[in-house]
């Protein structure tokens, strides 16, 4: 298994942010996770307002955590909401369930982590960081 590197989590930013720009959407923060749900890198586009950083990494680090994405973790919520209060008081607020969080995946299914994107519709979001995770040949778990 092999590890990410900044090198990529560099690229799955800058990838994130231009496809952004691309779209005209609105200024995004993008975090990129370790598989350990360790922050390996982040950048806030100007204009993102702060808690875009808690957010994008609530959605990276359920989806790491819990080995699905943040999409999955909405239709956990609509399914077994008292599951997700619980998951999310367990995880001291810190899960995100919201798409906009999609896991890193090696070519043999490895995690190797999470990037999480917030600023725009959480579909939106998503969407950057599949296009981010894709950039780097990397799969994009959602």
């Amino acid at each position: 298994m092999t590890a990410l590197t900044l090198k990529q989590a560099n690229l799955i930013i800058q990838t994130a942010i231009y496809k952004a720009r691309e779209l005209d959407l609105a200024p995004l923060t993008v975090v990129v996770l370790d598989s350990a749900g360790h922050l390996k890198a982040m950048q806030r586009e100007d204009g993102a307002s702060m808690i875009r950083q808690k957010i994008a990494t609530a959605k990276a680090f359920g989806a790491v955590n819990m080995g699905v994405s943040s999409r999955s973790l909405a239709d956990v919520a609509l399914q077994r909401p008292d599951f997700m209060n619980a998951l999310i008081d367990v995880a001291d607020g810190k899960i995100m369930p919201v798409a906009g969080g999609v896991l890193i995946c090696d070519a043999e299914n490895n995690l190797l982590g999470a990037v999480g994107v917030s600023g725009d519709v959480s579909d939106q979001d998503e969407c950057c960081a599949i296009k981010g995770i894709e950039a780097t040949g990397l799969i994009a778990g959602i």
